[in-house]
């Protein structure tokens, strides 16, 4: 392959995306320093108005913003990638109160400033969230556009670029732009040209692309061909053009908390953390799902009486439909929604066995099912007909957050990988329910409830539940 450009193109296209993205890294951290600063600042006129003092107005913006430096909430790596960069402001938030007793003893000690201080981490943690949260969406919606991210280039095998493409695309709005692919593998290009991208040659010709095409990352996926040597001076070409080396690890489907770097001898291992599976661990969820699922209940008490009156006009039959589905560690529960379909539904399903939308797995989902009634089919689209099983999550069966709860038959099926599922509670809602619910296959179901189990966290959780109320107005998957 050859690629043709003058030399002012080249110094022009080698340039310009790193230097976007340095202005773009410059802006966004000042941006989020303003925004830290006001959450801070309004958090210490919280305190003030509470109990009348001045002081911590002024020791407060400076030691928020010093607790957030020091827990690296500005540092690129976290920059729109959510999940790690709230649970980093959350740690400097808990840091402030240690600050605040250190200075106490140390150098003040004055009762009155570390008793506002240790308040205000509160007011601040709570303002400078949701600020975060809009500056997100917003620097997405902006790599949505195709500003401010960064030309990629993808190297390596077909298969193993097809699935990272596969997850780039299912995750929304990335940073990480994939602009061709260098395959180590050139006689499966036409694997990756049915995706849409262009194959830009093999591995020999990455300096060559990178210099034409702009690129600011390359992403090296694991192949054979790919020793230490290659790797090595693959990761020098990366650096002579300026541009970021990222390595996609072997082992996929594992959040950043679980790995860490250690050397050993000069040699770099990662460690990959095992599952934090523990009844301690998950006590705090426990209380957190039985306490939230309460107050929605006394919350929505009257409007879940009138569905099921509604529910009872429709059709003939109970309000309530009732079946059992297995738990955690395969246990047998009664888990309850209201009743979509007709009464008839389970004697009617063999007639329908040839038009399953889910033929690939163990599910059994048919668009348009005949056997749906009126009001059925709008509690579907809605998810209003889940919230019954906020009672199971009282009962301590369920959770907010989990797998989806298999019928005892599916699980009988189960291979022994997939029954890693049934180590945590299944959920009212989760990955399966933000990533297109019935339209997923068999396959991506299961992948998406085993990467739960394994890095299930509070931090996840919450990020799931944000995004179930978008998944149900969009109503993706819904039938």
């Amino acid at each position: 392959m050859t690629i043709e450009v003058t030399h002012e193109l080249l110094v022009v296209e080698r340039r310009t995306p790193e230097a976007r993205r340095r202005r773009w890294e410059h802006k966004y951290r000042l941006v989020l320093l303003v925004a830290d600063s006001f959450a801070a600042v309004a958090a210490a006129f919280v305190i003030h108005a509470a109990y009348g003092r001045w002081t911590v107005a002024l020791v407060l913006p400076p030691t928020w913003i010093a607790a957030m430096l020091a827990h690296r909430t500005y540092d690129r790596s976290a920059l729109g990638l959510g999940t790690e960069e709230y649970r980093r402001v959350l740690r400097g938030a808990v840091a402030l109160p240690a600050l605040a007793v250190a200075a106490y003893w140390l150098f003040t000690h004055d009762s009155g400033l570390l008793h506002d201080m240790v308040m205000a981490a509160i007011p601040a943690v709570a303002i400078a969230l949701p600020v975060r949260y809009a500056l997100r969406r917003r620097l997405h919606r902006r790599w949505a556009r195709g500003r401010g991210g960064s030309a990629t280039l993808l190297v390596g095998p077909a298969r193993g670029v097809a699935d990272l493409v596969a997850v780039l695309r299912r995750g929304g709005a990335q940073e990480l732009h994939a602009a061709g692919v260098c395959l180590s593998d050139p006689e499966n290009a036409a694997e990756i040209r049915k995706l849409g991208l262009p194959v830009l040659g093999g591995v020999g010709n990455m300096n060559d692309v990178i210099q034409a095409l702009g690129i600011g990352t390359v992403v090296a996926l694991p192949a054979p061909e790919f020793d230490a040597a290659v790797l090595r001076r693959m990761s020098w070409t990366a650096a002579v053009q300026g541009v970021d080396f990222l390595l996609a690890p072997v082992l996929t489907d594992v959040s950043a908390a679980r790995l860490e770097i250690r050397p050993t001898n000069g040699v770099p291992l990662v460690r990959v953390q095992a599952p934090n599976l523990s009844r301690a661990s998950r006590l705090p969820k426990e209380v957190l799902d039985r306490s939230l699922a309460a107050l929605l209940l006394a919350l929505l008490a009257l409007p879940l009486l009138l569905i099921a009156l509604i529910v009872r006009l429709d059709s003939s039959g109970p309000a309530l439909f009732r079946q059992q589905r297995a738990g955690r560690y395969g246990d047998y529960f009664t888990m309850l929604k209201f009743r979509t379909m007709r009464t008839d539904s389970e004697d009617l399903r063999a007639e329908l066995e040839h038009l399953n939308q889910n033929s690939d797995g163990l599910l059994f989902k048919v668009k348009q099912d005949p056997r749906i009634t009126r009001v059925g089919s709008f509690l579907r689209r809605t998810s209003l007909d889940e919230l019954p099983q906020l009672i199971n999550v009282i009962g301590g069966h369920m959770s907010l957050v989990g797998p989806r709860p298999p019928l005892p038959e599916e699980v009988e099926e189960y291979t022994p990988e997939v029954k890693r599922r049934l180590l945590v509670k299944p959920g009212l809602t989760g990955l399966w329910q933000v990533s297109g619910r019935s339209d997923l296959p068999w396959d991506e179901a299961v992948r998406l409830d085993l990467g739960y189990v394994d890095n299930w966290s509070m931090g996840l959780d919450l990020e799931i539940l944000l995004r179930t109320g978008s998944a149900v107005v969009r109503g993706t998957g819904a039938y």
